[in-house]
């Protein structure tokens, strides 16, 4: 559902914001956004430590206006995060509406991924809390937006490491397994892959199978070229892992000198681009318009450059798909 209403009736008067699971670049901005929105609405904002287990121990404080300066251009999450075990006990989520509820605040704005907003889906059945997300994962694979919070910043700072890690393959005629984020999802290895011109990018949604990534290689070895990038997704099945994958390689083509880097949390870290920080913005703002106007258990997105509200339960079960069109172009860049 597409949301262009700028008429918000405002029907709160607190509420908390708080970032859970892995961060992301661009979590500071939409924290900011949220903030300084709550302040133009008269919204009293509280900021919670440590995600749903700081909610848990009461790590809550109010979160003004001169709280988020300076914070836009700065990675990670002023707010900290942490994965909370206790959160998933009914116990644990009990000692978390307690926190709130001696703060007089039944409205909480959640910042972060898939486990994130199925915390905060339950979180808001059981107790009556009112939910929004924020998407903010750098795997960019939530359903019911186009980009999440930190997706643009991570395909830049791989891209950059890869380019690095090109001179020297170029210089040894080496072949470079280059490991990247993506469990579940290769949005991160596909179009990073495509940027930075890879031999070959293998996915968790595309089984390639070891024998064509040999004919493959061995393709690209005939044409003349002497170094290649293959980059590899984390969640790809075609090996145990990489350094397996790279092994096989190697022991199947022994003309090729093959090395590993597994790019890893630097991927997570790194100061946001300008467009992560435009997107954290906008959604922080329809997160506190959507809260204050007495809709809840939303996640805000963006699609096709608008505003729009999912479900959460939608967003948590839904699943994101690779652009089939980009698959098709990387497989027509690569001859």
């Amino acid at each position: 559902m597409i949301i262009e209403n700028n008429n918000i009736n405002i029907k709160i008067s607190k509420l908390a914001v708080l970032t859970s699971g892995g961060d992301a670049p661009g979590m500071n901005a939409a924290i900011r956004s949220v903030a300084r929105s709550c302040s133009h609405y008269g919204i009293q904002c509280f900021g919670v430590s440590r995600g749903y287990q700081g909610l848990i121990e009461g790590k809550i404080k109010p979160l003004g206006t001169r709280s988020v300066k300076n914070i836009l251009n700065k990675g990670g999450t002023i707010l900290k995060s942490a994965r909370s075990k206790e959160f998933m006990t009914k116990e644990g989520r009990l000692k978390a509406h307690e926190t709130l509820k001696n703060q007089e605040i039944n409205n909480l704005i959640v910042i972060g991924g898939d486990g994130s907003f199925t915390g905060g889906y339950i979180f808001e059945k059981e107790f009556g809390v009112s939910v929004v997300g924020i998407p903010g994962t750098i795997d960019n694979d939530i359903f019911g937006t186009d980009s999440t919070v930190g997706y643009d910043t991570a395909l830049n700072t791989v891209v950059e490491a890869i380019d690095k890690i090109r001179d020297t393959a170029i210089s040894h005629n080496r072949l470079f397994f280059v490991e990247v984020m993506g469990k579940d999802a290769g949005h991160i290895a596909l179009n990073t892959g495509i940027g930075i011109g890879a031999s070959e990018i293998l996915i968790p949604e595309k089984d390639k199978g070891l024998d064509k990534l040999l004919k493959s290689l061995k393709r690209s070895k005939k044409s003349g070229r002497l170094s290649s990038i293959v980059v590899v997704a984390e969640g790809d099945k075609i090996g145990k892992n990489v350094f397996e994958l790279a092994q096989y390689v190697e022991e199947n083509l022994p003309d090729y000198e093959v090395r590993v880097s597994v790019l890893g949390h630097m991927q997570r870290g790194g100061s946001p681009t300008c467009f992560d920080r435009v997107l954290a913005s906008r959604l922080g703002l329809k997160a506190v318009e959507t809260i204050a106007s007495g809709v809840s258990s939303q996640m805000v997105g963006i699609i096709d450059g608008k505003m729009a509200l999912t479900p959460l339960r939608k967003a948590i079960k839904g699943e994101t798909s690779i652009n089939p069109e980009m698959y098709r172009l990387s497989n027509i860049l690569r001859l």
